[in-house]
């Protein structure tokens, strides 16, 4: 059921719509008698403002539709040229239908432009072959997408939506002032305020999901703000926020502690943690924050005589804390004000004071060591300040938007410094796979509209590009989703041509008749079909298209029967096409991508440990992220899609979204660990093995997970789990921060198995309604997502 506001909005949509249609096809048809003229003013603005889903309000779609009209230029120019014979047109459909829907990628104002813009090209290549009426061509539709964007402007205009920069912006306050002590909110109200900037929460004009730099720059910040939120509603769940911002007790412990006592080393993010989503994702993932994890650590001693000097154990996350509070307040304020803050210098010098003071204390008497808890609470204060501090820095380049210098670490803002074009490059490379799901999408629309022209050329249809307007409105990303779609549909263009054809024969050649039904018969069609569903809007167009073109050329009931030969002609190429290249949509490519993103994560957590248990240190490289970034963002893509379609819209045992969480905190402690906490001198041999062990163990089951993702059987050297032993040796940074990394991921990957092997086990030939997958037989059955 729409809302009020989608209602007003569909009708002053209709009224735009409607206008400009009958503003350029009546006086060129009747004045001027230039029905191709007429007609390409007519279908400009129904391709870009009805069949286009164009986001926004209504300056930012007149912006979008102006930069759409040279495209448009050139695709009516070429279609007209490849009309000459079926197999150019064919072929031409080919490209041009794979690069617009392959546009998807570069964000939703292209993705949603595209099917006005495909419109254009499928006009224009059908027969006869004119050349010499493509300025007319031209001039109606620059005309008819001119007045549109017009009308967009100032009649009736859309409102802009809320910003994601304004919502970013009061996360990062409610941050500010959970640290500062000046708010007192609830680990629900925390993890809340970071759920406000989910994607899903924002218009689509509004989220960030281009390739651009300010735009990844705020995807990258809203991942870290969320991140921020979630580690402190769980240091608010343990209690240990209270102490650490109210220096209640901050010394530690009395007695023994024993578990949970700081949690989460990195906290949990939700979506694109790299900053660089895709778009349609295109981004930032649906889904609740449970990511947090834990660090178990057992320690004993006289409360009493420690309590003097605990009280001034922890003064290093004293003196840092109230910096990263601060931090926060001037982001916020620079997001509000528009304008970037200042370089990102002062938190990296305050990371780096704190990580000396840890060693210090650490290193010293014994008397001044710390208790367990507090050095767990550390390992969380240092995740909170390293999140602040990406946040800072994401939102210089975002507000920014020019090249900087490099930022560290490199890798993980790669973007701030990349040429502008190499930005684009990449987006657009990074998703030419077989694994991502907008190629996929791209080539299925692409076969099924050259499949549809060359049908339509061959069998020499009347109306033939109604076959490819068929094909591009009623195909879905799933077969069960297509075939839905077009049962309803066909039923009613059924319904609308049999009164197309009532109203043909009844009215015959009076055009004055068809002249006075079309203005009035567009703005109930374009208003009601959006309204009532995808029957009325076919059955109502039919209605349209009908009273158009017996005014273009005499018309008989014959028109109608047209109309519905090539409806059904194009949904059957439609749902062939669907069936054949990848039918289930993502619910298979979730499952591969979330295997291979786990796979890429196992080298990462094997190499960072690697990097801080190296002798003599610094002498080995830290594990390259890149192949891991790359991943998740094709996950992030495929799991974006599989929640968009039914199955996935349903609640489903495996838990994809933990997936991409835990991958996260591998990447975040893969970039920090090793810049914060390498050692000056070669970690004890023993605790140094006794990581390494425990890095394995962790990343053994990434293998694992992936091997269930996908429904194959574990090596037997990862078949069952083993949870990372207790670090042994003095409580060096390094070693409490490793550990509480690891135990961290160990937790959620556990969440995550629990929920896997009874999805694994319904691997069968088929899938499950709610998308997951059937009884696995064998090693190498392949569960369907």
């Amino acid at each position: 059921m729409r809302s009020g506001p989608e209602r007003t909005e569909i009708l002053h949509r209709s009224l735009r719509v409607s206008l400009t249609a009958s503003v350029g096809f009546y006086p060129f048809l009747y004045w001027l008698h230039e029905p191709v003229l007429a007609l390409y003013a007519l279908f400009a603005p129904i391709a870009l403002g009805l069949l286009s889903s164009i986001p926004g309000s209504g300056r930012q779609r007149a912006v979008v539709m102006l930069k759409a009209l040279p495209v448009g230029v050139v695709l009516v120019a070429l279609g007209t040229l490849l009309a000459v014979q079926t197999w150019a047109a064919v072929l031409g459909m080919l490209v041009v239908g794979f690069l617009l829907a392959f546009a998807a990628v570069a964000g939703p104002s292209p993705a949603g432009a595209a099917p006005g813009l495909q419109l254009f090209y499928i006009l224009a290549c059908f027969p006869p072959y004119q050349p010499e009426s493509l300025w007319l061509r031209l001039a109606g539709l620059v005309f008819g997408v001119v007045v549109l964007a017009l009308c967009e402007l100032f009649l009736l205009p859309q409102a802009p939506g809320p910003t994601y920069r304004s919502a970013l912006a009061e996360a990062v306050a409610t941050a500010g002032d959970t640290l500062a002590d000046r708010v007192h909110l609830s680990p629900e109200d925390l993890r809340a305020a970071g759920a406000d900037l989910r994607l899903s929460r924002f218009p689509p004009a509004e989220r960030p999901a281009g390739p651009g730099r300010a735009v990844r720059g705020l995807s990258h910040a809203g991942s870290a703000a969320r991140r921020l939120l979630e580690q402190l509603a769980h240091l608010t769940e343990t209690g240990e926020l209270r102490l650490l911002v109210r220096g209640d007790g901050v010394g530690g412990s009395t007695g023994s502690s024993s578990g949970n006592s700081a949690g989460n080393g990195n906290g949990s993010s939700a979506g694109n943690t790299s900053g660089n989503s895709n778009g349609s994702s295109a981004g930032n993932t649906s889904g609740n924050s449970n990511g947090s994890g834990t660090g178990t650590g057992t320690g004993t001693g006289d409360g009493n005589s420690s309590a003097g000097s605990a009280e001034g154990a922890d003064t290093a996350s004293l003196s840092l804390l109230p910096q990263v509070a601060s931090l926060c307040e001037e982001t916020c304020a620079a997001l509000r004000a528009g304008r970037p803050p200042s370089g990102p210098d002062r938190m990296d010098e305050a990371i780096h004071a704190f990580q000396q003071t840890r060693i210090r204390q650490v290193t010293g008497p014994s008397s001044d060591v710390p208790p367990v808890p507090v050095l767990h609470r550390q390992a969380a204060v240092l995740a909170v300040a390293e999140s602040a501090r990406i946040l800072e820095i994401a939102v210089r380049v975002g507000l920014d938007g020019r090249r900087t210098p490099p930022f560290e670490p490199r890798e993980l803002f790669w973007y701030a410094h990349a040429p502008t074009a190499q930005l684009w490059i990449n987006r657009f490379t990074g998703n030419l796979t077989l694994r991502s799901v907008q190629f996929q999408n791209a080539m299925r629309i692409a076969l099924a509209l050259a499949a549809a022209r060359l049908v339509a050329g061959s069998l020499d249809l009347t109306h033939g590009f109604w076959v490819l307007l068929a094909v591009l409105t009623l195909s879905r990303t799933t077969a069960g989703q297509t075939w839905a779609v077009i049962r309803t549909a066909v039923a009613g263009n059924l319904v609308g041509a049999l009164a197309a054809g009532a109203l043909l024969i009844g009215l015959g050649q009076h055009i004055e008749a068809y002249a006075a039904l079309l203005a009035p018969g567009m703005l109930l069609a374009f208003a009601l079909g959006p309204l009532l569903g995808i029957a009325w809007a076919q059955g109502l167009f039919t209605l349209v298209v009908a009273i158009a073109f017996a005014q273009i050329a005499p018309a008989t009931w014959r028109l109608a029967e047209a109309r519905i030969v090539d409806v059904v002609t194009g949904s059957a190429i439609g749902l062939l096409c669907a069936m054949l290249a990848w039918p289930a949509g993502a619910r298979r490519e979730v499952r591969r991508t979330m295997a291979e993103l786990l796979h890429a994560c196992t080298p990462l957590i094997r190499g960072t440990v690697a990097v801080l248990t190296a002798v003599p240190p610094g002498s080995a490289s830290p594990p390259p992220t890149q192949p891991a970034l790359h991943r998740l963002r094709l996950a992030e893509a495929a799991y974006d899609q599989f929640r968009s379609e039914p199955a996935g819209s349903r609640p489903a045992q495996a838990d994809w979204h933990a997936v991409l969480i835990a991958a996260g905190q591998v990447l975040l402690g893969a970039h920090w660990l090793p810049r914060f906490d390498m050692p000056a001198t070669a970690l004890p041999p023993g605790a140094a093995d006794r990581a390494l062990t425990g890095a394995h163990a962790v990343a053994d089951t990434t293998v694992r997970l992936a091997c269930l993702c996908t429904g194959d059987r574990p090596p037997p050297g990862v078949a069952t789990r083993s949870a990372p032993s207790p670090p042994v040796g003095p409580p060096l940074p390094a070693l409490v921060d490793l550990d509480v990394w690891l135990r961290s991921l160990d937790a959620q990957f556990a969440r995550i198995e629990a929920g896997l092997p009874r999805t694994a086990d319904r691997a069968a030939p088929g899938t499950a309604a709610d998308g997951t997958a059937g009884r696995l037989s064998g090693p190498r059955r392949r569960p369907e997502g």
